[in-house]
Formats: C-alpha cells, structure tokens, sequence
C-alpha cells in the first residue's frame, strides 16, 4: 500500500506540479478529519509521517487516570499498564488508531478533503504560473467566440479576449494561433481567470521585444509608444551605443523584424523615429513623414506650435488628424500645427518666433545669403541697360 502511495504521490507532483510535502500536508488533513468524524473531535490526534517510505501512524494522546469519563481523551491506569508497565497517573499515553476502524462516511469525507486539497494546490500552480506572464505576451490558439468575446487557450487555461480589447476589424478562425498581452490573471474558485489583449501598445513594445535582439538586451531602448490598434504605430527608440542605430537595428535588414511585427499585428503600418530628449527635435521626429520648418516647445505648458510648409500640412496632420494625434500622444505635448502661409497670418501666432528658433540661424543665412545673390543679380542686369542707354544718347 505504501509504494503504490507514493507512485500516486510521484504521478502528481510530476504532471499536476504540485509537490509531496503538500499532498502529505493534504494526507495528514485528511487523517484528522477522519478521526473527528469517527470519534467526534481531534484535537489530542497526532499523524506520523515518513516522506521517505509514506509509512504513516496515527495516535490518540491519552491520560491516564483511575476512572475514565472521556474515552476519547482518558486511558485508564490498568490499559495504560497493559500497553507499558512503566505508565503512571497523569502520564500521556500514545494509542495509536487504526484506519480500518474509521467507517464509510469518515472514509469518504477524508479522500474529499485530499482531493480538495489537490484541486485548491492545482488551481494555485496555474495562477502562479500565468501570474508570473502578467504584462507579457504568449501565444495562443482560438478555440471559439462566445457571444462577441473569443476564447483563447493558452496551454494549461483558456484566456478571455472581450470585445473592448480586440483590434477593430480582426476576425479569427478555430485553431488559429494568434500572439496577445496578458492583461490581468484572477483568482476565482474556477481556477485563474486570465484577460488578454490585441490593442495594447506594450504588445507592440513586447512583439519589438522578441523580435530584435538589441532591444531584449536593452542595447536599444524603446522610449515611448503611441497606438490606435489595427491602423497606426508611433515609436521612439534611442540606443546606449553610440555605435548602434537604433531605428535600423528596429527595422532589420530589407525590414525584416518590422515586417515580422507588422504582419503579427495584421497591416498594422508601424513609424519608427528617433528620440531626442530635446522635445522640439523629438516632435520634429513624431511628425514624420512630414516635413517641418520650425518648432517651439514650452515644456511647462507641455505645448507646441510647429510650422511645415504647405504642401506638407495635410502630410503632417495625417488622415482624419491621426499622425498629429500619434504625434501628441508619443510626445505628451499639445501641438498645433500651421502652414507657412497661416503662421504668418495667424494673431499670436508670428512667424518671426520661429527664426530665433534652433536651425533658424541657418535659415537666416540662407535668407540673407539669397537677398545678398538677388541684389547682385539685379544689379548685373540694370549695368549694360544703362550702358546702353548711354550708348544710344552719344549715337545721337
């Protein structure tokens, strides 16, 4: 009985994960229910024992006295002498209790509080183990909608991915194998309830994770993230290593590790800029592709005025002002942008700021320069007409 007892408790531990020195914590319960099902209490009930050999006894503490009014709890002087001469009055005597004598009903509530404490141990495991991936991404296979959430199993569970976290748009089949950021893992008396994600932005930084090498090792650091799932993603990279690009070792060779991420994440389209802790640089970056001339950023009020040029203005807003909103949200700042020709027509809103700005100093030069190459040329072309004109008054 004691070797099959412990190749039972040998099966458990290696597929439900649940070690020994909890199923004989569960053994030992079981042992003490059963006794205070049998002999109505035990609390004077001792349990035995061996992890080695799974040899375990039961006692009954017992004293001795003349007359025995609790049997449960008292030996009388003459059994106790029986059991060993060397027992006096007041002396605590350990009875040991046979688990033949427990009946049906004391039997079976013992192997319902092991199996309880099996399944509580069970359910313990799991949450721990999905516990640990909370604010991580895992893979998972659809099994099924229910109503307009999906289920998802992830090996040992099935996962909830609700309607709110699903990107607009995405529909999944049976069996297929989707990636998703585990939101929250519960504990319920079903077992660990676990929520998951498809429209996260730490999906995307989870999927840049595994897929470029220099940012899993913290070469490249992913700053900031923007997101509206299913359409667009901003991010911004910088890298400890001077000797590193960080937005190349993003994109990979021919884009290779963006095209990975991007078809995971379905089309998403993916923008990839540098950060600058420089925040009018870093919204320069955040409004790419568009092209700007000027920013001004005042960090206390968290905003900025930019101006492109025109035909760059709708580029730099963005469909239904999406990059703009991208843009804002990667960077914290509030952005207005205007056009050339609005910025110099707009009240508060002066042109001339943006000249004393950062690269205005070469703008400047590059104005001066052109006024300087424009006065020359004019000069050049009013030489020979006047000497022309001099050249027509002596002919006559």
């Amino acid at each position: 009985m004691n070797k099959e007892l412990m190749e039972a408790l040998d099966v458990l531990e290696k597929e439900k994960e649940i070690s020994k020195e909890t199923l004989f914590e569960a053994i030992e319960n079981s042992l003490m229910t059963a006794c205070k099902n049998h002999f109505g209490k035990s609390e004077n009930v001792k349990v035995n024992i061996d992890p080695e050999t799974c040899e375990y006894h039961v006692f009954q503490e017992k004293k001795v006295v003349e007359k025995v009014e609790d049997p449960v709890e008292e030996i009388s002087l003459v059994n106790a002498k029986m059991i060993d001469s060397k027992y006096e009055l007041d002396d605590i005597v350990n009875v040991e209790v046979k688990s033949k004598e427990f009946g049906r009903i004391a039997t079976q509530n013992a192997k319902n509080v092991i199996l309880q404490k099996i399944r509580e141990e069970e359910r313990k495991v799991l949450f721990d183990e999905y516990y640990s991936k909370e604010k991580d991404i895992v893979t998972g296979i659809v099994q099924r909608y229910v109503g307009k959430n999906v289920s998802i199993n992830l090996g040992k569970v099935d996962a909830i991915l609700t309607e709110n976290e699903q990107v607009k748009g995405e529909v999944f089949q049976p069996t297929e194998r989707i990636k998703v950021y585990i939101l929250e893992v519960k504990s319920t008396s079903k077992g660990p309830r676990v929520l998951v994600s498809r429209t996260h932005p730490e999906l995307v930084k989870r999927l840049f994770e595994s897929e470029v090498a220099e940012v899993k090792d913290g070469t490249v650091e992913i700053k900031a993230i923007a997101r509206e799932a299913g359409s667009r993603t901003k991010i911004a990279v910088w890298s400890n290593d001077p000797d590193v690009d960080p937005v190349g070792a993003c994109v990979g060779m021919n884009g290779a590790r963006v095209n990975a991420i991007v078809n995971e994440l379905r089309g998403e389209k993916i923008d990839i800029i540098t950060w600058n802790e420089n925040p009018a640089m870093l919204i320069e970056n955040a409004l790419s592709p568009a092209k700007v001339i000027s920013v001004i950023a005042d960090a206390e009020e968290k905003a900025a005025k930019v101006v492109v040029p025109d035909y760059q203005l709708s580029l730099a807003i963005g469909k239904e002002g999406q990059n703009a909103r991208l843009a804002a949200r990667l960077t914290t700042y509030k952005i207005d942008i205007k056009s050339e020709t609005q910025a110099k027509d707009a009240p508060g809103f002066r042109y001339e700021d943006y000249l004393d700005d950062g690269y205005d100093d070469e703008e400047e030069e590059y104005e001066d320069d052109y006024e300087e190459g424009a006065e020359e040329a004019l000069e050049d072309t009013q030489e020979p007409a006047a000497a022309e004109e001099d050249g027509e008054g002596s002919d006559e």
